[in-house]
């Protein structure tokens, strides 16, 4: 159930948590008597100033004092509305990466312990950071064997520890959330505890961001108007890689961006494009696409950065998510529904007919719009409160897409407020339909099915083995009974009585901090 740290580093951060006035600025309605009861004493203790500042602000104060573990699960669950609603999500979209950084002789430590050479032998100059962030920073240097300047990323020395010490106290929040909240349990919060943990193991191991760069790079060689930097492999390892130095300007940097000369409506059509390309063609893209992540080049040329999060979809989703976009630019909302049940997205137990009704109430109003005012990632949004009544299960996937494309199409809003979202992906989805779901794609289909025939038949003999062995297994069970001996009924009961114990020990420890802190206050 956790132990009583992570119980103790629980009640601290919903102390910070209602200091900071966010407990207090949380919708009320929905929750129960004693619910509501505890947010206003939450909302007795919350900081003066803090009743003066925007819900985002209190939000990101709050993560950043609890520290980087802390900041990295608010980024990641502003990928989950399903999970924390849309508005604190987008609360958590606005939280900036204000981490102090760390002394630049510490990064030269972590570089030397990285690649097992000294520094000097290494770059001709290393600077202080430029941008520090909550798992690490970035330092310019300059290469020694050819003076060619580079950006290095350098790990946070003390960082892995700590989140694996924060990581007890998450599991604790999401096992108490399954266990006391039964209506979360559709959304599988020890899940996502299970995701985040992933997401940050590969954050932190700078080795595999580099492999991201690289299939990234392979990916997009031949795609017009985006690219990533140049990985240096030599001078990458665990806690450090070195990168292609970047000038360009900030797709944030709308001001800089036309003094430059740079069509911003070719920019903005080229960046969803090759999101789309990535995510439909590829089936890997990048979930961290917002303007601080993203450059241009003096050509009109984007350059991303920052591959720490990535997303990856099947073949199968790639498939389901084109016949869904088009269905709905086709207005073909039958087809939409089908999609849905073929794939799994909503159970067999729901009607067709009436979810494709339900499809239809999204689609509709969306037509009538002018094509600029349509928002692709607002129908994908809706979508997802439509299938929610149908008892659609958590899809941690289709939420990370639906984030990133929101973030992306805000981005190229911005930089052509009248763009047509439509007009701008349907090529791209169309081409990739064309592709994969007419006679090259059924060919291919077909080549891919014989293969797994053969695949299947080698396995044959393998296959009726296991079977013979598992039908004799059962047999013996069947006759002999299954039998558990004393000892092991002894250790059953001492594991119920433990769990049980630490779930009450939650309940009093927050609710002891909690009036500790009331006294005080």
């Amino acid at each position: 159930m956790g132990t009583v740290s992570s119980l103790f580093s629980l009640a601290n951060a919903g102390l910070v948590l209602a200091r900071e006035g966010v407990i207090s600025a949380l919708p009320s309605e929905a929750l129960p008597p004693a619910a509501r009861f505890g947010q206003k004493l939450c909302g007795l203790i919350a900081r003066k100033k803090s009743k003066s500042r925007k819900q985002s602000e209190r939000l990101s104060i709050a993560l950043n004092r609890l520290g980087p573990s802390w900041v990295k699960i608010g980024q990641f669950l502003a990928t989950r509305s399903d999970v924390i609603g849309v508005q604190m999500a987008k609360d958590l979209e606005l939280l900036q990466d204000r981490m102090e950084p760390f002394p630049t002789q510490q990064a030269r430590e972590q570089v030397e312990g990285s690649l097992g050479r000294k520094i000097e032998d290494i770059y001709s100059s290393f600077a202080d950071p430029i941008a520090a962030a909550s798992m690490a920073q970035v330092h310019k240097a300059t290469r020694k064997k050819d003076g060619v300047d580079v950006a290095v990323k350098v790990i946070r020395p003390t960082v892995r520890a700590r989140f694996l010490k924060d990581l007890d106290t998450f599991y604790t929040a999401s096992r108490l959330q399954e266990k006391y909240i039964p209506a979360s349990r559709r959304l599988k919060p020890v899940a996502v505890t299970d995701m985040l943990a992933q997401s940050a193991r590969i954050e932190m191991d700078m080795r595999l961001e580099a492999a991201a760069f690289s299939e990234m790079a392979e990916n997009v060689k031949d795609d017009p108007g985006f690219r990533v930097p140049k990985i240096d492999w030599e001078l990458s390892g665990r806690d450090c890689i070195t990168m292609e130095w970047i000038d360009g300007i900030k797709l944030s940097d709308i001001e800089a961006i036309e003094k430059a000369g740079i069509d911003k409506e070719k920019l903005a059509a080229s960046l969803i494009q090759s999101f789309l390309r990535h995510a439909l063609r590829d089936g890997f893209f990048h979930a961290d696409m917002h303007p601080g992540n993203l450059f241009v080049d003096t050509k009109g040329g984007i350059i991303a950065v920052d591959l720490g999060i990535m997303g990856r979809l099947k073949k199968n989703e790639r498939k389901a998510l084109a016949e869904i976009l088009f269905g709905f630019i086709t207005r073909d909302y039958k087809r939409v529904a089908e999609v849905h049940f073929e794939i799994g997205y909503v159970p067999r137990t729901q009607d067709v007919a009436s979810f494709a009704q339900a499809i239809r109430a999204i689609g509709e109003p969306i037509h009538g719009q002018s094509a600029e005012t349509i928002s692709m990632a607002k129908l994908l949004l809706l979508l997802f409160e439509i299938t929610d009544i149908y008892d659609m299960q958590a899809r941690p996937e289709l939420l990370l897409l639906q984030k990133t494309m929101a973030v992306v199409e805000g981005v190229a809003r911005t930089l052509d407020p009248k763009f047509n979202m439509w007009a701008a992906s349907e090529p791209v989805v169309a081409e990739w339909i064309k592709r994969n779901l007419g006679p090259v794609g059924i060919a291919e289909e077909l080549k891919e099915g014989a293969k797994a025939g053969i695949a299947l038949a080698r396995s044959l003999p393998e296959l009726a083995e296991r079977a013979d062995t598992l039908a004799r297994e059962m047999e013996a069970t069947s006759e002999n009974g299954f039998r558990l001996d004393a000892q092991t009924v002894k250790q059953i009961g001492i594991a119920e009585a433990k769990h049980s114990r630490w779930g009450h020990l939650a309940l009093w420890v927050i609710a002891g901090l909690g009036a500790y802190a009331l006294f005080i206050h």
